[in-house]
């Protein structure tokens, strides 16, 4: 079935919802739009899950999920590859994976880009290559107050992670790991003697890292610019993230985008969920 003109009753029905029910959801939750830009199927896993599909599921190319997360939620967002689960959510994945669960319940398997989130009065949020690296990812908050800048790595360091560092499949690099992971001294892993900021100092590799992706934690204590703060924001979190690929979320009354809304206005279905969840998780 294709999908309603902007003029239908879907959409006016949409902007029903939404405006009514705008003051309860900016009081008591977050909206997390989770998209995959990248040219192949991912499985997005968040711990805990309870508010993001039971913690995993699959994401086509192109499509996006929206949840809502309660104020106080803090957690983990990362991105598994190449997965293959039967009907009853059993599997494995070649990076990221969470055991043999489709739906994960403790951390991702290094390496892997992470993205940490504390949803606090000042909300903290980072995008972390402290475990590795196995794909882009960005954290955009919107109409948030604050240092409410972009978070990520938005450049693939698979193709220039050093030898020593990659993980290979097929004649690829499909990931890329941390220097902590591979050598597993206490001067990688800032711990020992080198367990505290004075003595833990960005290394050949973290420096790399660093270069490639100046917003997203390299090493333990790279806390001056890659932790970020915001207030009252809402979030997108795009793995492959396309510069002109406009991202929108519901925040205070109306739908807030980056770049052009049409293209999120004709995936009715998407915006129909939206309603249904800022009315339900809230009014419950």
């Amino acid at each position: 079935m294709a999908p309603p003109p902007p003029t239908s009753p879907h959409v006016f029905l949409l902007w029903i919802m939404v405006l009514s029910s705008g003051s309860i959801l900016s009081n008591c939750s977050r909206v997390f739009t989770i998209t995959n830009d990248c040219d192949e199927t991912i499985w997005p896993a968040i711990t805990p899950g309870e508010s993001f599909g039971g913690g995993g599921y699959a994401l086509k190319a192109k499509e996006s999920r929206v949840h809502t997360a309660p104020v106080g939620w803090s957690g983990r967002i990362w991105g598994r590859t190449k997965c293959n689960f039967n009907s009853n959510g059993n599997g494995t994945c070649l990076t990221g994976r969470c055991g043999s669960s489709l739906q994960c319940t403790a951390s991702g398997e290094t390496p892997s880009t992470l993205a940490e989130f504390t949803l606090t009065t000042l909300e903290f949020y980072d995008v972390s290559l402290v475990d590795g690296f196995n794909l882009p990812m960005s954290v955009r908050p919107v109409n948030g107050k604050g240092n409410c800048s972009v978070a990520g790595c938005v450049g693939d360091l698979r193709q220039n992670c050093p030898s020593e560092l990659s993980v290979k499949a097929g004649g690829k690099v499909v990931a890329c790991r941390s220097a902590c992971d591979v050598f597993n001294t206490d001067e990688y892993c800032c711990r020992g003697v080198f367990g505290n900021s004075a003595t833990c100092k960005p290394t050949y590799y973290s420096k790399k890292f660093k270069d490639a992706c100046p917003t997203s934690y390299s090493y333990a204590y790279d806390d001056p610019s890659s932790i970020f703060t915001c207030t009252g924001a809402d979030y997108l979190i795009t793995f492959c993230a396309a510069k002109n690929r406009p991202q929108c979320s519901y925040h205070d009354n109306k739908l807030a985008c980056s770049g052009s809304a049409e293209g999120f206005l004709k995936n009715w279905k998407l915006s129909m969920m939206i309603a249904l969840i800022v009315v339900c998780m809230c009014v419950m």
